[in-house]
């Protein structure tokens, strides 16, 4: 099958595309990586008027530091992500889950910004976003506004996104450098049944802070166990603490049936792999931050 007809457009600018989203209110999509958006146009789950061509646009592809903020533009591949000095050093959580997306073709053409703005409940970088805590700045017409992750994720594949609106920018604060991932598939390769990433900061005394713990696959869009890891602030992760916290993981999912599992297989997964992700976080770092 062929997408229906539609207008490329490559345009010269950020204001530039985004005037023509402007004036196609809601009827144009921006391209960047294009390996979720291209595969829904082919299979006509989405006809557009324009697609909006930004791959050329100076800058939208860098990855810089701006004192404790981390700023990515739209651009930045996969594949860059997964092998950036700078991203092992300030978000290695989010260098870690780019493994576990899709092949090293997607990963070479792949982008942060529509992963996002793909908003996959079972996507990686959605759920590591949120566990980081990220801020999305949206541009239009009328100017820019900062969302925060947890507002930006409105439900299965939608977003806070106005139609006239694109992503410029994906803003990290601070991360904690201790973190955990761990995702079920079915198969390599396959869309994630469930995924969870945990980051948290150990003090000298062993004592844990600053947990977040997210959760993919469980809902209409990634979620965070906020009460999980706040039961968890200040222990040392012992094992009774954790098994109390991963059960309370299943107050905050609504797990959908599909393809690659039921309902009841996921409720029974999700208080199973935080347990482990918690366990793992616990085990693998050092005593306390640097």
């Amino acid at each position: 099958m062929k997408s229906a007809p539609f207008t490329y457009v490559r345009p010269a600018s950020v204001e530039e595309a985004l005037h023509v989203l402007d004036e196609q209110a809601g009827a144009a999509r921006i391209l960047a990586g294009g390996q979720s958006l291209v595969p829904m146009l082919q299979m006509r789950l989405m006809q557009l008027d324009a697609l909006v061509d930004i791959n050329r646009l100076p800058g939208l592809d860098e990855v810089r530091a701006a004192g404790a903020e981390t700023i990515f533009g739209p651009l930045v591949r996969y594949a860059t992500i997964e092998r950036l000095p700078l991203v092992a050093e300030r978000l290695p959580l989010l260098q870690c889950v780019m493994r576990f997306v899709g092949d090293p073709q997607i990963r070479n053409r792949g982008t942060i910004g529509g992963s996002l703005a793909q908003a996959d409940p079972t996507g990686e970088v959605p759920l590591s976003c949120l566990a980081l805590d990220a801020t999305i700045v949206a541009a239009s017409v009328s100017g820019t506004r900062e969302i925060l992750i947890d507002d930006f994720l409105v439900s299965s594949y939608t977003t806070a996104l106005e139609p006239g609106e694109m992503i410029t920018e994906i803003r990290f604060p601070l991360a904690p450098h201790h973190f955990a991932f761990l995702e079920r598939n079915r198969k390599h390769n396959d869309f994630a049944v469930v995924n969870v990433a945990v980051v948290g900061r150990r003090g000298s005394d062993g004592g844990w802070s600053d947990l977040r713990i997210a959760l993919g696959g469980v809902s209409d869009r990634v979620v965070l166990a906020v009460e999980s890891a706040a039961l968890l602030e200040g222990t040392t992760l012992e094992e009774d603490a954790i098994a109390q916290a991963a059960q309370l993981a299943l107050d905050v999912i609504d797990p959908p049936t599909d393809v690659r599992g039921t309902a009841e297989y996921r409720r029974h997964l999700v208080p199973v792999y935080v347990r482990r992700a918690l366990s793992k976080l616990r085990d693998d770092h050092e005593p306390f931050d640097a």
